[in-house]
């Protein structure tokens, strides 16, 4: 195995220690590392309000604006991002020394992380979708399983350091890895280019295609927002949330890195939220029966999952960017959206839940169902049972390809070489989710695998030797001109050919 593959890039990092900074910040409702008796309930509860619905309110903002106002929301994150982080981080250890204005300042510095971290989120997804896929899926596992690390590493800094270093240390480095990172992408793609409001029908049809998949990512968030509402006033929750969030994406890396070294594979949101659903489910069920120590252990146990719901999703999102064509603020903002909204609203019917009954059943029994009965929507969502049939699930799924299996790839590159074939990679290739109509489309598919074409390319190629226009792949394909012209260029690029006529050509007499 070639050693370089596992050498960290300037994002990777950038993108670790961002992570590192929401979990010392954010996901467990307060600063985790800082002393218990300044986390008390009213200044936890006052954060977590806060910072949670700023953080759903930037989400959708940015989805909007990035539809309507491309242009200027993009400035908005660009400079108000960083800015924000640091003015929250400021305003809660301002808190700790000014105990006269501790809510007042927690209030502030909620309201500050929730909308600059969101911001400093759009802007990663931004730089992740430019570049190319297998480069996205890699860099981002490396960073989820360095942030892991380091966050865990935390615990070895004295206390009284620890609310220092995000603002002074982390930030700055972030902010510098960010910036590094920028510098690399590629700005003449559709994705940056289009102006949403122009094609609407694209977007909309990424809505409807996307829905089934953000409704698995709502449910997992409802399911963790339900448990850490009710456990919302037992500090340790917040160690244990945290905790669990990161051990999640640290096993979530991991798995993506021995995959992406390993093996070639094929998944979405909904495959992984068909994985999961059992146990979900089955920790719903025993919800009403658990102690605290229970509800704590459950909390992390959703939070963990919701963790690698959100690698997978940020990969999904960039993917549907490069594949359509559309701007990647817009995708990311529709599934975080729906995440985090869904997870507020689980957080405050756990918050009131209580041991009063309704209809002679106890509350928290109750909101179990609840929880029960939108993960049971979404797994029905997930298979096409439900509302109709759904999007087929090859459209959004991403794609892990062996390093090895690249390796072939590359040493042989001719169509004749690939008459040699055996039996089990032809099976491969007409197992890799496309619809095998005819001849053609077999030929379409080895020629993906010799050249390493996405899947998107490969329809449109596929497209254009069937002689359809640039006009007619667009309607089919549901993306603009611009974003079809782009994929011919990749395609024309890959397979070293200059006219439709050459492509035709090699597509009919590659070998089967």
């Amino acid at each position: 195995m070639n050693r370089t593959l596992l050498k960290p890039h300037v994002s990777s990092i950038g993108y670790a220690i961002f992570l590192v900074i929401n979990a010392a910040q954010i996901w467990g409702g307060i600063f985790p590392f800082l002393p218990k008796d300044f986390q008390t309930d009213e200044v936890t509860l006052t954060f977590y309000l806060s910072q949670t619905f700023s953080f759903c309110a930037a989400f959708i903002a940015s989805t909007l604006g990035s539809y309507y106002f491309p242009k200027q929301a993009r400035r908005m994150l660009v400079t108000l991002s960083t800015a924000m982080v640091f003015s929250g981080s400021s305003c809660i250890i301002a808190a700790m020394y000014l105990p006269v204005y501790t809510l007042l300042f927690i209030l502030a510095g909620g309201v500050f992380l929730g909308v600059g971290t969101a911001g400093l989120f759009m802007l990663w997804q931004r730089y992740f979708s430019s570049i190319p896929s297998k480069a996205c899926n890699y860099r981002l596992a490396l960073g989820t399983v360095f942030a892991s690390v380091c966050y865990f590493a935390l615990y070895a800094v004295p206390t009284a350091l620890t609310a220092f270093l995000v603002p002074l240390v982390f930030l700055p480095i972030c902010a510098l890895c960010l910036s590094l990172s920028v510098r690399e992408m590629t700005f003449d793609q559709p994705m940056f280019e289009d102006i949403p409001r122009e094609h609407p029908q694209v977007y909309l049809q990424l809505l409807k295609d996307s829905r089934a998949d953000a409704l698995c990512v709502g449910a997992i968030a409802f399911s963790s927002g339900l448990a850490r509402g009710v456990e919302i006033v037992n500090p340790a929750v917040s160690d244990v949330v945290n905790s669990a969030s990161m051990t999640g994406s640290l096993i979530a890396g991991l798995i993506l890195l021995a995959l992406w070294l390993t093996s070639s594979v094929r998944f979405g949101l909904r495959t992984i939220f068909r994985t999961v659903y059992p146990v979900i489910i089955t920790g719903l069920l025993l919800f009403p029966f658990m102690h605290h120590a229970g509800l704590s252990l459950f909390a992390g146990l959703t939070y963990m999952t919701f963790s690698l719901i959100l690698l997978i999703m940020m990969m999904q999102c960039a993917q549907t960017s490069r594949d359509r064509g559309t701007n990647p603020v817009f995708a990311y903002g529709f599934f975080g959206s729906v995440a985090y909204v869904m997870q507020s609203v689980g957080f405050l019917l756990g918050w009131f839940a209580n041991d009063v009954a309704i209809f002679g059943v106890e509350q928290v029994t109750l909101l179990s169902l609840i929880a029960a009965y939108v993960l049971g929507m979404a797994l029905l969502a997930s298979t096409g049972s439900f509302a109709g049939q759904a999007t087929p699930e090859s459209t959004s799924q991403i794609e892990f390809t062996a390093t090895n299996a690249r390796s072939k790839e590359k040493a042989s590159t001719a169509p004749e070489k690939n008459a040699g074939k055996t039996r089990k990679q032809k099976k491969a290739i007409a197992s890799d989710g496309h619809v095998i109509t005819d001849r053609l489309s077999k030929q379409c598919l080895v020629v993906k695998v010799q050249y390493g074409l996405s899947s998107r390319e490969t329809e449109v190629m596929e497209l254009i030797a069937r002689g359809r226009s640039m006009v007619a792949i667009a309607e089919d394909l549901f993306i603009s001109e611009n974003t079809v012209r782009t994929h011919c260029k990749h395609i024309y690029g890959k397979l070293d050919i200059h006219s439709r006529q050459e492509l035709s050509d090699l597509v009919s007499n590659t070998e089967l």
